[in-house]
Order: C-alpha cells, then structure tokens, then sequence
C-alpha cells in the first residue's frame, strides 16, 4: 500500500516504487512514470526530482495538456467580452453553448484535427440542417478559438485546416413597379402603426431594427432627412439572475456605414408630418416614449401583411433591396 496517501509503495522484492504522471494521451488519460529505490527516502527524492524536471523542461507531462477545449472557449470569450458590442457578445455566447461546446467543449485540445472539424461542419450542415451562412459564421468563430488556443501551449499543436461550406448565391426578392405599387396602396388603406413602419421601411430602405428604433428626434421634416443613429433588437440574456430568456436592447447599427442620413422624397415627408409627434424622445412607430413595436412583431406583421395583398417570398430585407433597386434604375446616385 501506498505510504502517507503519495503514489510510493514498498514492492514485494522490498524496494519502493514512486509513480507520477509524465503525459497525457490525446483521450485524456494519463500516461505515467516511474522511480524506484532502495529506501522510501530515496524513491521520494526521485520522484521530486522526476516532477522538476517535467516542469523546467515545460513537458507535455504538464497539467495543462489535460485541459479540455471548452476552458479555452470560456477564456476567449471572456477576453473579447469588452472588445465587442453586446449584441456581438450574445452573438458569441450563443454559437458557444448551443453548437460549439456541447460537441467538441469536452476534447482535449490534442485531439482536434481537421478530421474533427469536418465531422463538426458536417453534423451542422446535414443533421442540423443549419443555413451554410450560419455553419460559416460558426466555423470563423472556432477558427479564432483555436488561433487563441494554440498560442496558449508552449510547443507547436498539429495545425487545423477548416474547411468552409460554399455559400449559394440566391437570387435577392425585388418587388416589381406594380406589386410595389399595389402594396402601397394596401399599406394606406386604414393605416395603422404597423403598416406605417412597414411603408416607412420601404420608401427609404431602413431595417427592420432600425425602423423600430427610430425616434422623432432623428427625423427632420424642414430639412427632409432621417439620422439612422440606432438599432432594435431582441437577444438572449445571460445576465445571472434574469427572469427572461431574452431582452430588447437598442444600441448603435451593425456598422459605422450603417450610420448615416437618409434624404426624403415629398412624399416620405408628407407621410411622415401625417404622424408626427410633439415628443422629439417618442418613437416614431407609436408615437409614445414608452412604448414601442418590437422587431418580431414587425416580422409578424409584415408576413400578414403580403398574405392579405398577395405577395410571396417577401421578407423586411425584400422592403430594403427593391428600394436601393428602384432607387438605381430611377437615376439615383448609389452613395
């Protein structure tokens, strides 16, 4: 048995052994060595300086070749946590705990490979049937994990090759002159907050999110202009302690292009002085300060919207697209 509860025995040729562990293997178990002497005393001397050696040497024996690939995950998003907006950070969180960690957290870093990665991709393509936009955006973010990972080992990890899906280029839903037309005038028959925004989204290209976001202080009637300045959306919450699953969180649009100003035509404008607001804070779907059209709802809206006219395969982005088309093949300049 082993003495003073160490890994040193007292063989039956009355020498003592000392095991330690010198490595792990790429499953994770461990792979040990091995001292032996004439005297306890002695055999424990080894073994201390069997286990100096593995450090001074920074062996692969070390206990951070044992840890698994999820601790590295935690750690690069904790890094990039303030470097990110927070929609981002969701954006992170999300692929980390519904993709990324239930199939490959509980690996030894060791034990990814290309091989790996591919069988990854493949599952999220084919069993869960993920767009292959969504497995690109997944497989860019593990590349930067790994990236971080490697540089985390003080000698070189076999090298990962990812491999991205091809993404299809489809064909982008433009309403015709007639449909566009046709749809307009269905949005004005009985307009209500819902078909505004939906109207609003279309004469001037704004997304959905920042439609929803907008306020009037961001639209001036004598200058005849919007300031697109914020966006709406709704996110997971993982602040600890939350009540909900998700959160609506207004911050700035998904790029610095995104902020700019939006000329108005006559007609925009006289649509727009219909419905305006003393309150420069009230947003300009209701006209409260304290209440608004989430993005969702909007979505919902819309999707009824086309039924009644009879529109098919129209989305928000549809709204966006046939207007930036119209808008070219009217003359208008693309900046």
């Amino acid at each position: 048995m082993s003495k003073k509860g160490e890994n040193i025995y007292k063989r039956k040729d009355n020498r003592w052994e000392a095991r330690y562990i010198k490595a792990y293997r790429p499953d994770g178990s461990a792979r040990y060595g091995y001292c032996y002497a004439k005297t306890y005393r002695e055999v424990r001397q080894k073994l201390t300086l069997a286990k100096a050696s593995l450090i001074n040497g920074k062996s692969a024996g070390t206990p951070s070749q044992k840890r698994r690939f999820e601790i590295y995950c935690n750690e690069w998003l904790q890094i990039n946590r303030t470097r990110v907006k927070e929609s981002t950070y969701v954006k992170y969180t999300t692929i980390l705990e519904k993709h990324i960690k239930p199939k490959l957290g509980g690996c030894l870093v060791q034990a990814l490979s290309s091989v790996v990665i591919e069988e990854f991709s493949h599952e999220l393509l084919f069993e869960e049937e993920l767009a292959p936009k969504t497995v690109k955006d997944i497989l860019t973010m593990l590349h930067s994990i790994i990236k971080y990972t490697t540089k985390q080992f003080a000698y070189t990890l076999p090298p990962v090759e990812i491999i991205y899906p091809k993404i299809p280029k489809n064909e982008t839903r433009v309403l015709s002159r007639e449909e566009q037309k046709r749809f307009i005038s269905f949005l004005m028959e009985d307009m209500d907050e819902s078909k505004f925004g939906v109207l609003l989204a279309l004469l001037t290209g704004m997304r959905i999110g920042e439609v929803c976001a907008l306020k009037w202080k961001d639209v001036s009637l004598n200058e005849r202009c919007i300031s697109v300045k914020s966006t709406m959306q709704r996110l997971h919450d993982y602040t600890d302690g939350s009540q909900s699953k998700t959160k609506i969180i207004i911050s700035e649009p998904k790029s610095n292009t995104s902020v700019r100003v939006i000329p108005l035509t006559d007609y925009t404008a006289e649509l727009c002085k219909s419905r305006i607001c003393n309150d420069p804070q009230a947003f300009v779907l209701t006209g409260q300060s304290d209440r608004y059209i989430e993005p969702r709802a909007m979505q919902y809206k819309l999707e009824r919207f086309t039924n009644e006219c009879g529109l098919e395969g129209v989305h928000f982005h549809t709204l966006r697209h046939t207007f930036a088309t119209h808008a070219l093949t009217s003359g208008v300049d693309a900046k």
